[in-house]
């Protein structure tokens, strides 16, 4: 199915307004993060590590329609092919989000645990999507042509390759997402039982238990940007065996919490943004291989529009769950401040009282 230039360009302007507004919202992300240490926490880290690769596609989705039309084999073409080829680390990233969130409510992990890996993410996660992006550039077919080539609304992995398109495109970027989902189904049942056990409904901390005593727990995770602090077992005296027992049974349920709103609800969102840019460029791509044709215009529209959005999305939910959590502590300072100021005034209420109480005595005496 040919489109008019009129229905290309109204493709163009849609994917560029939204590239902008993905631009701006990766902008955001790494402003917030180097600007304030409350957006610092593991999940906040690798929203950050991903706004760089959401540049790069920003910049892909920027070109548009001007790919192809500068032709399959010009420089344009081939780099926006490669740009859009590097979008799956996206994915790859969500399902690192989601790893460390099993880690932490299956396995305990704590803050510097989880920073240890993030080298390791980044490593990985290039590694697997540079290389094939970037031999993609070199091969050739004497029929086939370039493997990056005219997509209509962009240059990507031309249909005339479509082994290549399944096999580095689409099933590993599906397979990762019903692995994410599983965990993030794991982890919500674990969420669920831990909150009915200690009914903890009214607290953004959900208090998790290990099999270990009480001794050997030293590490708590809490939704607080400055990480987590360790205490050495040893420089604590040994409690009285008379409460043994019951500081056990304290510091088993106290020991572990994880914040809600940092470990769950934002890396959700996260994966729920992504999902539904992935959504409309699948459709598309198994209407063209059932019909082998382009899709519609409504539809071409909805993949310029959504696959475009991603940085956007990611900047939404980085701001708005981290300034709720930045918004309750700041409360819970004004409290404390309260709670401060009340007990500096009694004291020097009571200071006061104790000087007038001495002078009528001594006028007295």
């Amino acid at each position: 199915m040919s489109h008019s230039p009129g229905e290309l360009k109204g493709i163009a302007i849609a994917g560029r307004v939204s590239s902008v507004l993905s631009i701006l919202g990766s902008f955001t992300i790494i402003g917030a993060f180097a600007l304030s240490r409350h957006f610092r926490s593991p999940i906040h880290r690798i929203i950050f590590y991903n706004a760089f690769y959401n540049l790069f596609d920003s910049v892909a989705t920027m070109i548009s329609t001007s790919g192809p039309a500068a032709g399959e084999l010009s420089s344009l073409c081939q780099f926006q092919g490669f740009a859009l080829q590097m979008y799956v680390p996206d994915v790859l990233w969500t399902f690192a989000m989601a790893l460390d969130t099993y880690l932490v409510v299956f396995h305990h992990f704590d803050t510097q645990s989880l920073r240890k890996l993030e080298i390791k993410y980044t490593g990985v996660i290039t590694t697997l999507s540079f290389i094939p992006a970037f031999v993609f550039l070199f091969i050739r077919g004497r029929e086939k042509g370039p493997i990056y080539g005219d997509e209509t609304i962009w240059c990507s992995v031309s249909r005339k390759w479509m082994i290549l398109r399944i096999i580095f495109y689409y099933a590993p970027v599906w397979f990762i997402i019903v692995v994410v989902l599983i965990l993030y189904t794991l982890i919500g049942i674990e969420i669920t039982r831990v909150r009915d056990e200690f009914k903890l409904t009214d607290d953004d901390h959900i208090a998790l238990t290990s099999g270990n005593s009480a001794s050997s727990i030293t590490t708590t995770i809490e939704a607080r940007s400055q990480g987590t602090q360790s205490v050495d077992p040893e420089s604590i005296p040994t409690p009285p065996s008379a409460f043994k027992a019951s500081l056990a049974a304290h510091q088993v349920q106290k020991q572990r919490r994880v914040s809600l709103r940092q470990y769950v609800i934002m890396p959700s969102l996260f994966f729920l943004a992504m999902l539904t840019t992935w959504i409309a460029p699948t459709i598309n791509r198994i209407s063209e291989f059932v019909h082998h044709r382009h899709g519609t215009f409504a539809l071409l529209v909805s993949v310029s529009t959504l696959g475009s959005l991603r940085g956007f999305w990611n900047g939404v939910i980085f701001v708005t769950i981290g300034m709720k959590g930045l918004k309750r502590r700041a409360s819970e300072r004004r409290i404390a401040l309260r709670q401060v100021s009340s007990l500096l005034s009694l004291f020097f209420s009571v200071l006061k009282a104790v000087q007038i109480l001495t002078k009528n005595y001594r006028r007295y005496r």
